[in-house]
């Protein structure tokens, strides 16, 4: 048979279609579990063995690894997840990615999946076309399945014929029988092809065909297995390329965890197959060996037979998939501390300081779970509300600093460039919410970004007021006007009330998945305080003036401190109405 370019194109049109299959479902289930998802990732992280179960399941569901490890690389860096809970997550995801495998050899090569597929997808129609957020999530759930078995029938049909078109795949023969020299090749082989289509559930996919096919012989399918064990952890440490340390660290922790496993598994590589095909032959199946020189033999063997054996040689494949990751998982669950402990030794800490504009939690990098990257984005956002809020202290500080000296100059610039951070901390993650923006989004996804969005823009606001203080107190040196000790009281104590606010405001900033309502009453108090204390102060302003307490020109500035301070406490409510106005959506879903 002529293999052409059509027919290559063709089989990666069909890769195509399966690794959209698979992204499809993975967004789906997250839309549709929303904060669900998110919450069960951080209950069931208490410890290593529940975070395993946790990073097991999540995989098993969404048919990707690559999709559950960015999250857990993306929790890390939002501080939802310690880096000892990761590893453990990760441990568990490996052995979750042993699913596709087992529905591939279950279905895919058993039952003409295929052929149904066209059928669900007509079934899931309507829900994609639902106003219904969560039935719209199902359908893309059920097409994104329907996809990923039409891809993989597709695959397994344009595959080329080894046998009428040797020379197609003539190189891999070359490097076939070099004994363990060849299972070190197909290793790489391994993690060159999944690190290129970044999907290690398509990998085996297609390991599995290849072996089915008797391109290759069983072992080297299975040294292909672990190579694609190692290829997996590109997507992770892509992600956490514009990322925080944390971030970093939590991909290191899964490429050490997959390549020291690849090591142990090599060192004992063909004990290893071995006993993988004890294990076949135990649990009712033939030798998954026999395929690769039946399909080879210059006799032609019986296509029933062949189908059987391949049946054979797919079951084996998931065996070795399941027994590689499942001892993985047994021993290194305990030497979560060890991992932990080696990548903090390899990526130590480098303390900056708050002068220095920096990001915590989210980075310029890729955005690859955009419902749950919306977290990293709220922890940023408690970030930035606490580096505002030192610029309330610096502010108070000012006003009580001798005019015109060296420590004023240099308080009034840490307060101009706070500023100036302020405005690039808004400006980034304002790029980040719209770069989730762009995701697919269930509909309360959508409604959290537009309330972070004008939160960011309110503390931004609050910033602002901060080095108001400063230019007002500048222009007051300027003007040379002295306050009395009566107006520093007051401007101390209306510092007080924002102060208080400030803080109660970054309460509810801290937790804004469970806001409580006691906490939103006490900022209307404190807003209600801050006002009541800017209309006494008015009047007195004047009583004061008119019998001589201070100058007129002192009374003009200190009254366009107050005013200031009072335009604080408006920004402040504004940020607690948005969140009062998110927790009650919250409450209403």
């Amino acid at each position: 048979m002529d293999y052409s370019l059509l027919d290559f194109l063709t089989l990666l049109g069909a890769v195509g279609i399966f690794l959209y299959g698979m992204t499809l479902m993975s967004e789906g289930l997250q839309k549709a579990a929303g904060n669900g998802l998110r919450n069960i990732l951080g209950a069931m992280t208490r410890n290593r063995f529940t975070g395993a179960l946790t990073g097991f399941s999540i995989t098993a569901l969404i048919q990707s690894s690559s999709a559950s490890t960015v999250m857990v690389v993306s929790f890390v860096s939002a501080g939802l997840m310690t880096l000892a809970q990761s590893v453990a997550v990760i441990m568990g995801a490996n052995v979750g990615t042993t699913a596709t495998a087992w529905i591939i050899t279950l279905f895919g090569f058993k039952v003409d999946i295929g052929a149904f597929a066209v059928p669900i997808i007509a079934f899931c129609i309507p829900l994609l076309f639902s106003s219904n957020s969560r039935r719209k999530s199902i359908g893309e759930i059920v097409l994104g399945f329907a996809l990923l078995f039409i891809g993989l029938d597709w695959i397994e049909a344009n595959v080329p014929d080894l046998k009428s078109s040797p020379e197609i795949f003539g190189f891999l023969s070359q490097y076939a029988n070099m004994g363990y020299v060849s299972a070190l090749i197909f290793v790489l082989i391994g993690i060159i092809t999944t690190m290129i289509i970044q999907s290690s559930s398509a990998a085996i996919a297609i390991v599995l065909i290849m072996c089915t096919k008797g391109w290759i012989t069983f072992d080297l399918a299975c040294a292909m297995i672990l190579g694609s064990n190692i290829g997996t952890t590109i997507t992770p440490i892509i992600a956490s390329l514009g990322a925080n340390l944390a971030a970093k660290r939590a991909a290191l922790c899964h490429l050490m965890f997959n390549v020291l496993g690849t090591i142990w598994a090599l060192a004992l590589f063909i004990p290893f197959t071995d006993l993988t095909v004890w294990v076949t032959e135990h649990l009712g199946q033939g030798d998954p060996t026999e395929l690769y020189a039946a399909i080879n033999s210059s006799t032609p063997a019986d296509p029933t037979q062949i189908a059987i054996m391949a049946g054979w040689a797919s079951f084996g494949l998931s065996i070795f998939h399941t027994i590689f990751n499942l001892i993985n998982l047994s021993v290194m669950i305990w030497m979560t501390g060890f991992y932990v402990k080696v990548v903090e030794k390899i990526m130590p800490s480098k303390h900056k300081g708050d002068d220095e504009f920096q990001l915590t939690y989210i980075s310029s990098g890729r955005v690859a779970a955009s419902e749950l990257n919306m977290a990293q984005a709220e922890k940023e956002i408690g970030v930035f509300a606490k580096r505002v809020s030192r610029m309330l202290d610096m502010a108070q500080n000012l006003v009580h600093t001798k005019e015109g000296s060296d420590e004023f100059n240099k308080l009034y610039s840490r307060l101009e460039k706070y500023e100036e951070i302020s405005d690039r901390m808004e400006i980034e993650i304002a790029n980040y919410l719209n770069r989730c923006a762009e995701g697919r989004l269930s509909n309360q996804g959508k409604q959290r970004i537009a309330a972070m969005l004008n939160i960011i823009s309110e503390i931004e606001s609050i910033a602002d007021s901060c080095f108001g203080v400063a230019k007002i107190l500048a222009r007051k040196q300027e003007g040379h006007v002295a306050f009395n000790d009566e107006i520093y009281g007051n401007i101390d104590s209306m510092f007080a009330y924002v102060k208080k606010a400030m803080k109660n405001m970054m309460v509810l900033l801290e937790d804004l998945e469970d806001v409580r309502e006691e906490d939103i009453i006490v900022s209307y108090n404190h807003e209600r305080e801050i006002n009541n204390m800017r209309n006494n102060l008015r009047v007195a302003n004047i009583e004061n003036i008119n019998n001589r307490h201070y100058e007129y020109q002192a009374g003009i500035y200190y009254m366009d401190l107050i005013g200031d301070l009072e335009r604080t406490g408006d920004y402040i409510i504004n940020v607690v109405d948005t969140v009062k106005e998110w927790f009650r959506k919250q409450k209403h879903n």
